[in-house]
C-alpha cells in the first residue's frame, strides 16, 4: 500500500510558500529549505508532465536541466494537473483546496466535473459551471499569487491564453499578471521580462508541450526524448537571460506511466462492476467511485476482488484517514472525494471506451502514487 504524500515539508503544495518566506513574506515558511539568499527575483518554471524518474532516465536529451543538484520532491494525491495546479497555486494540500481530481462529483449535480474546463462532464444539457459554481467561491482561500502581491511582490504568470480567465486560474491560480505566450520562445523572452518588474518579483511559467507528448506516444517514446530537449533548451534559454539576483526553480505536476494492460469498465462482460454505481470519477489511473446510498462496501469488495493485486481499493473514508489528501480534509473536499477509490499499483489503466473515447486511446496515463507518477524534480538554477 502507498505511503501519503510527506505534506508540509517535501510536496509540490510547500514549493511557493517557500519562494515567499525567501523573498521576505511575513507569516510564510521555508518548508523545503530552499536558502534563497540573497534572491528577489525567482521564475518557477512548471513542465506538466515532467517526473523526476523519467528526466533521470534521459540525460542526454537534458544536458542543462540534469546539471543541476537531482533534487526530487512529490506532488500530492492524485499526481494530475488540476491538483497539482491547485496545489502550487494556493500552498495548500487537495484536502484543503478541494480540487481533488480530474473528474470530481460536487453536490448538487449528477454529472462529474471537470476542473480543467470548468464544465461537467460528458453529453446533457449545457450548464454554465462558471456562474453555477463561480471558482473564487469553490476554492476561496487566498491564493499564494494574492498573498505575495499584497506584500509588493511584482507577478507575472506566463501561460497559454486560453488559461487567462479559466475556472482553474480563477479558482487556485488568481493573483498577479498574466502574459499570453505564444511559443516557447515567447515563454523564456516573457519570463525573463516579468523578472525585472519591480523591487521583488515572481514568475510562474507553465509548458504543457511535454505532457501532451506523453500521453499520445507514451513517455518511453522517441518523441517525448526529443520534446525533453526541447524543455531544456527553454530552461536554459530562462537561465540566461535572468537578473543576478534572480533564481530558476524548474518543477512538474506529475511523471507518467506508459500504460500496458488497461481494464475497460464499459466492456459487456464488466457490467458488474458499475452496479451501485452512480458516477465514475477520477481517471483511469486513480477512479473516484461515487455510489448509491450504503453501496460503497459492496462496490469496494467487488473491485478489489475483481481487479486484484494491480490495483488498490479502498474506501473514500479510507484513504482520507491515510492522509492521501493531506492532514485536513474540509468538509467541502470531503463531499467531492469518491465513497470508493481505485488506484493502479502496476502498469494498468481503468478506461472506459464508451463513455471517454478519447481519453481511452492515450498510451500515458497518470494519477497514482507510484514513484514514478508522484516523484517529481526541483531543480535550482541562479
Amino acid at each position: 500500500m502507498f505511503d501519503a504524500p510527506e505534506y508540509g515539508t517535501r510536496t509540490l503544495s510547500d514549493l511557493l510558500p517557500s519562494v515567499l518566506a525567501g523573498l521576505g513574506v511575513p507569516g510564510e515558511a521555508d518548508r523545503l529549505g530552499l536558502g534563497l539568499d540573497g534572491v528577489r527575483r525567482v521564475c518557477v518554471l512548471l513542465v506538466d508532465g515532467l517526473g523526476a524518474r523519467q528526466l533521470a532516465a534521459r540525460p542526454d536529451a537534458a544536458p542543462f536541466l540534469t546539471s543541476a543538484a537531482p533534487r526530487v520532491i512529490t506532488t500530492g494525491f492524485p499526481s494530475t494537473t488540476a491538483v497539482s495546479l491547485s496545489s502550487i497555486g494556493t500552498g495548500l494540500t487537495p484536502g484543503e483546496h478541494g480540487l481533488v481530481g480530474y473528474l470530481m462529483s460536487v453536490p448538487g449535480f449528477d454529472r462529474a466535473m471537470n476542473p480543467l474546463q470548468w464544465k461537467l462532464h460528458g453529453q446533457g444539457d449545457h450548464v454554465d459551471l462558471l456562474e453555477a459554481l463561480p471558482p473564487e467561491q469553490f476554492q476561496p482561500r487566498p491564493t499564494v499569487f494574492e498573498r505575495a502581491a499584497e506584500h509588493g511582490i511584482a507577478v507575472t504568470k506566463v501561460a497559454p491564453g486560453y488559461q487567462a480567465k479559466s475556472g482553474l486560474t480563477r479558482a487556485a491560480l488568481r493573483g498577479g499578471e498574466f502574459a499570453a505566450r505564444f511559443s516557447i520562445g515567447d515563454l523564456a523572452a516573457m519570463a525573463a521580462d516579468g523578472l525585472r518588474k519591480g523591487d521583488r518579483a515572481l514568475v510562474y511559467a507553465y509548458h504543457g508541450d511535454l505532457d501532451l507528448t506523453g500521453h499520445i506516444r507514451g513517455p518511453e517514446s522517441d518523441s517525448w526524448a526529443a520534446e525533453l530537449a526541447q524543455v531544456d533548451l527553454l530552461a536554459k534559454a530562462i537561465a540566461e537571460r535572468m537578473p543576478p539576483d534572480a533564481a530558476l526553480l524548474v518543477t512538474a505536476d506529475h511523471g507518467m506511466v506508459q500504460i500496458q494492460d488497461p481494464f475497460d469498465l464499459d466492456a459487456p462482460d464488466h457490467a458488474e462492476m458499475l452496479d451501485g454505481v452512480r458516477i465514475v470519477g477520477g481517471e483511469p489511473r486513480a477512479r473516484h467511485i461515487y455510489t448509491d446510498a450504503g453501496a460503497a462496501p459492496d462496490v469496494r469488495a467487488r473491485w478489489a476482488e475483481t481487479l486484484g493485486a494491480d490495483y488498490h481499493v479502498l474506501l473514500g473514508a479510507d484513504v482520507i484517514d491515510r492522509g492521501w489528501f493531506g492532514p485536513t480534509v474540509t468538509d467541502d473536499a470531503r463531499a467531492r472525494i469518491g465513497d470508493v477509490l481505485a488506484v493502479a499499483a502496476g502498469r494498468g489503466a481503468l478506461i472506459r471506451r464508451g463513455y471517454e473515447p478519447i481519453q481511452s486511446q492515450l498510451v500515458g496515463h497518470h494519477g497514482s502514487l507510484t514513484p514514478v507518477e508522484r516523484e517529481i524534480p526541483l531543480l535550482e538554477f541562479r
